[in-house]
């Protein structure tokens, strides 16, 4: 694995995970989901790794400061964990993903794949359906979320972004806020507000009405939408969740739907799993066009 650093239009750089090199002729980039990254989401290791013996390279993309971990106690395992994305800014969304596609386009690779997991898989929505460039040959989205459902069945939701408004007023954004997000991660004030009003992502909103179909409608590339039987915030069916997410494309019929069983959102013990169905999509794909 290399550490990759780019540079977008805003002069943030980025950091980002490579396995492989640009002597292959396929790049998956990879969008994390919030408060994921390479060090601590087994996941992305796992693709990376499986798809680089695969001469297939792999690109981690973090966006914000996705890239680095913090530690904290959590007291309901007694125990210390890591996470990212403490700071993000989901309004920039776009010019992130697209300095990752941009790179790869400028290392050479004759085909990009862009693909996400969670919310990576909405930033990776918004930027299809909106670019007018068409370096992306082929997408993968897996475990998307329909924001405004998800934040529905946020325990103290109000309570949350009460404290976090309050934080804001006080000058004090960028503070960590004094519980966790979720119940399972640290994040600053602004960031918490940030995802909460994150009109660009709600792409996805199949199960609360809430949000725009535009982009998916948009997205040119053929692809495959990915999720476990047992995601938490599909709603109670997985399959027809994702379903009636790839029905909003132009052309949901060029695309496919794939439900792994007894997996969950983030496919713990599953990664392997997860991993051989991201290698199947692209080398069935890259089959059917050599046809």
């Amino acid at each position: 694995m290399e550490i990759l650093r780019v540079v977008t239009p805003r002069g943030l750089e980025l950091k980002g995970a490579m396995f492989g090199d640009n002597t292959m002729d396929t790049v998956v980039v990879m969008l994390t989901g919030i408060c994921s990254n390479v060090f601590q989401n087994d996941l992305l290791t796992s693709t990376g790794e499986l798809l680089s013996r695969n001469n297939i390279a792999c690109i981690i993309a973090h966006t914000m400061d996705s890239f680095s971990c913090i530690a904290y106690s959590d007291f309901s395992i007694h125990k210390q964990r890591y996470t990212g994305v403490v700071f993000d800014e989901f309004e920039a969304v776009y010019e992130d993903v697209e300095t990752y596609v941009k790179y790869a386009k400028s290392q050479g690779f004759k085909n990009i794949i862009l693909a996400g997991h969670s919310l990576g898989s909405n930033k990776l929505i918004h930027y299809l359906g909106n670019t007018p460039d068409e370096f992306v040959d082929y997408f993968i989205v897996s475990s998307p979320i329909d924001l405004s459902y998800w934040w529905s069945l946020m325990p103290e939701k109000d309570n949350y972004l009460e404290s976090a408004q309050k934080f804001v007023d006080e000058g004090r954004g960028n503070d960590i806020m004094s519980y966790l997000f979720g119940g399972f991660s640290p994040m600053s004030a602004n960031t918490v507000l940030g995802f909460y009003n994150a009109e660009n992502l709600k792409n996805c909103p199949v199960l609360s009405g809430e949000g725009e179909t535009k982009s998916l409608y948009s997205i040119r590339p053929q692809g495959s939408f990915i999720i476990g039987e047992k995601d938490s915030v599909a709603g109670g069916d997985a399959g027809e969740f994702m379903r009636k997410i790839n029905s909003n494309c132009k052309h949901p019929n060029e695309n496919q739907v794939i439900v792994i069983p007894g997996a969950s959102h983030i496919f713990y013990g599953k990664h392997e799993e997860y991993a051989k169905t991201i290698l199947d999509c692209i080398q069935n794909h890259f089959a059917l066009e050599a046809v």
